[in-house]
C-alpha cells in the first residue's frame, strides 16, 4: 500500500470513529507503529487531524466565535475591496463564513440586490437591510452557523447568480481549496458553478494548509482576492494555471 493511500485510510478511520490509537491503526493497516507515528505527524502537518497521547483525534471545524476574532482587520480590508464588484440589481451568492459576513456588511445598502446565503449570521445581519434575502434550507452546522446537506443543494440547483463570494478553510501548495466537511465542499462547488462571476476572498492565514475534502482550484474562480504576499515561484505557478489574483 502506498503511503498516500495508507494516510487516506487513517484519516477516514479517525473521522469515522472520532479518534484512534497508534497500536490499533498499525494492526488494522498491517504496518509498524513507527510507520503510523510518521503518518500521523505528516497528517497533522497537513492539518488533517490532531495528535493526542497514544494516537490522534479528528480535526474539528473552527467555531464561529473563534473565526470572528481571527484576522478581523484583514477580513474587513478584503471585504471593502469586494464592494466595487457588486452592482445595483445583482443576484448575489454569499458563502458561509466570517469573511463573507464582512462582505455582507459593505454591500447591504446596494440598491435592489437579492442575496442568497447558507449562513444564518449573514441572514440575521441582512434582515434589517434593504437587500432581499433568501436562506438556503438544510441541516444547521451549529458550530459555524451554516446550512448544509440535501435540501440546501436542492435549492441551489434552481438558481443562477450574477456574482458570488466564497471563503476557504485551507489552500494547499497545489493551489487547491479544501474544507473539513464533505457536505460543505459539495455545496461550495455547486454554488460556484452557478455564478457568472465567482470570487474567492481569503486572508494570508488560509494558505499552506490542507483539509480532507477538495472544493476547487484557484483557477476555477474569476479572481482570488487576498492580502497574501506571493513568492515569485507562486506567482509563476498561478500565472501558468490561469489564476487571477487581486491583492489588497
Amino acid at each position: 500500500m502506498l503511503a498516500a493511500e495508507r494516510q487516506a485510510k487513517i484519516v477516514e478511520i479517525i473521522r469515522r470513529q472520532g479518534s484512534a490509537q497508534v497500536e490499533d491503526l498499525a494492526q488494522n493497516l498491517q504496518v509498524s507503529t513507527m510507520t503510523i507515528r510518521r503518518d500521523l505527524e505528516k497528517l497533522q502537518e497537513d492539518d488533517l487531524l490532531e495528535r493526542c497521547h497514544g494516537g490522534a483525534v479528528a480535526k474539528q471545524e473552527v467555531a464561529y466565535a473563534d473565526k470572528c476574532t481571527s484576522h478581523k482587520d484583514e477580513k474587513r480590508k478584503l471585504a471593502a475591496a469586494c464592494r466595487s464588484l457588486v452592482s445595483d440589481g445583482d443576484n448575489i451568492y454569499l458563502d458561509a463564513g466570517t469573511t463573507t459576513y464582512e462582505i455582507a456588511k459593505v454591500i447591504q445598502d446596494v440598491s435592489d440586490i437579492m442575496v442568497v446565503t447558507n449562513d444564518l449570521e449573514i441572514a440575521g445581519l441582512l434582515k434589517n437591510s434593504p437587500a432581499e434575502i433568501l436562506l438556503c434550507g438544510g441541516v444547521v452546522q451549529k458550530s459555524t452557523g451554516s446550512m448544509l446537506g440535501y435540501y440546501a443543494t436542492q435549492m441551489l440547483e434552481n438558481f443562477r447568480f450574477d456574482v458570488g463570494f466564497f471563503g476557504a478553510a485551507s489552500i494547499n501548495e497545489e493551489l487547491e481549496v479544501s474544507t473539513p466537511t464533505v457536505d460543505k465542499a459539495f455545496l461550495k462547488r455547486m454554488a460556484l458553478e452557478r455564478c457568472s462571476r465567482g470570487y474567492l476572498v481569503v486572508d494570508e492565514s488560509k494558505f499552506g494548509k490542507q483539509a480532507m475534502a477538495k472544493v476547487s482550484h484557484l483557477a476555477d474562480y474569476t479572481a482570488v482576492i487576498t492580502d497574501r504576499n506571493f513568492t515569485e515561484e507562486e506567482k509563476e505557478e498561478a500565472k501558468k494555471s490561469g489564476v487571477r489574483i487581486i491583492r489588497v
